[in-house]
């Protein structure tokens, strides 16, 4: 019988869709841990599409969905820890953070996504509103025994907006399967073609359009641009647009592995797991200084950063990676290295688990002391 029973609360929108299919396979990996687990779909269907708020808010919806799979599990056994990610669900479910150990893990805090929120179609509200949304989530990170936080920055932002003591945070990634996305053979350098490639489902947001236009400007050195994208495009020499590949998938992974450079001139991003994927694979890797990512991508060690929005700088690295086989090695190997040590998702799930165990054996400790005094 599993030592610990967890339950696993895990919000289904964006990139922390893939987050969850990572954790439901490293978790599966101790035999300590029986989990429970509560997936939070985004989507609305039926009758309960109809229901104004309810349909509205991704607060409302995914906290009543919260409160209704711990309400769950806890039928089902007893619980010796809870795990929100991110805090949207956990907000609404405070009443069972107050009954059971649980930590809370976030990519960004209300105050970070705000400040991106225009690229996501996201506006403020009014200024009553607004103190009202900083009230619930401070108090949602308050009744959390530990946060989890996705970066250093987020945890900044933790720390600076919420009043949330430093040493209550644990910066941990959320990281990918290197071992599955590492190349089966090594890369070599070579000139022609070389392939660039772009993951993405938002090609606006995530800055597919800018990075077309600086592709134009260098179509002539006969470079191929591989677009990953839900949206569509009209045909265009050396563009290649691949609108059905799922995550984790092999054919996705084979697409990293024959591909030389990545892009990603995203306008807005906290963390974008697609780098993790990239620095596994062994890819040079361009990006924008954009929330946590130039602690993934370092500028001139584990690839190049330019400026958002700004064409020119993003010609100039890729012509400078398109021409420079060795530099395009260099980083690509250094990006593998420093996302083996530090974004591995096996590793980093197993330091989550450590996390609750922690909490769980705390919250024993303090039963057992209040039987026998």
């Amino acid at each position: 019988m599993a030592g610990y029973e967890f339950g696993f609360i895990l919000e289904q929108a964006l990139g922390h869709v893939t987050h969850a299919k990572n954790l439901l396979t490293n978790v599966a990996l101790d035999p300590e841990v029986h989990a429970h687990w509560g997936l939070i779909d985004f989507e609305t269907t039926g009758i309960a599409g109809r229901v104004p708020l309810y349909r509205s808010n991704w607060t409302v919806r995914a906290g009543l969905r919260a409160r209704r799979e711990v309400a769950r599990m806890n039928a089902q056994t007893t619980l010796d820890a809870l795990f929100f990610h991110t805090q949207v669900p956990a907000i609404l479910a405070q009443s069972w953070l107050h009954k059971i150990p649980g930590i809370v893990s976030l990519d960004a805090t209300p105050i970070q996504y705000d400040e991106l929120g225009a690229f996501y179609k996201h506006a403020q509200g009014p200024a009553w509103l607004e103190g009202l949304k900083w009230r619930l989530n401070r108090d949602c990170f308050r009744s959390a025994r530990r946060l989890v936080a996705w970066s250093e920055w987020t945890k900044h932002g933790l720390v600076q907006g919420y009043e949330v003591p430093a040493d209550k945070i644990t910066v941990i990634p959320p990281g990918v399967n290197v071992h599955e996305w590492r190349r089966p053979k090594p890369r070599v350098a070579h000139t022609n073609p070389v392939k660039v490639l772009f993951v993405g489902g938002d090609l606006e947001r995530k800055g597919g359009l800018v990075l077309l236009e600086a592709f134009r400007a260098l179509r002539h050195l006969g470079l191929e641009l591989h677009l990953v994208t839900k949206d569509r495009l009209p045909p265009e020499p050396g563009v290649f647009v691949y609108n059905n590949l799922g995550a984790n998938s092999q054919p996705l992974k084979d697409l990293y592995h024959t591909c030389d450079i990545f892009a990603l001139p995203t306008f807005a991003d906290t963390l974008a797991m697609v780098l993790s994927e990239a620095g596994s694979s062994g890819l040079a890797i361009i990006a924008t200084n954009v929330g946590a990512i130039p602690e993934l991508v370092r500028n001139g060690e584990t690839g190049l950063i330019v400026p958002v929005g700004d064409v020119v700088s993003l010609t100039q690295a890729l012509r400078d990676l398109a021409t420079n086989p060795a530099l395009r090695m260099t980083l690509g190997e250094s990006a593998m290295a420093y996302v083996t040590r530090h974004y591995d998702a096996p590793r980093n799930a197993s330091r989550l688990l450590d996390l609750l165990k922690a909490e769980a054996d705390a919250a024993r400790a303090q039963r057992r002391a209040s039987l026998y005094g």
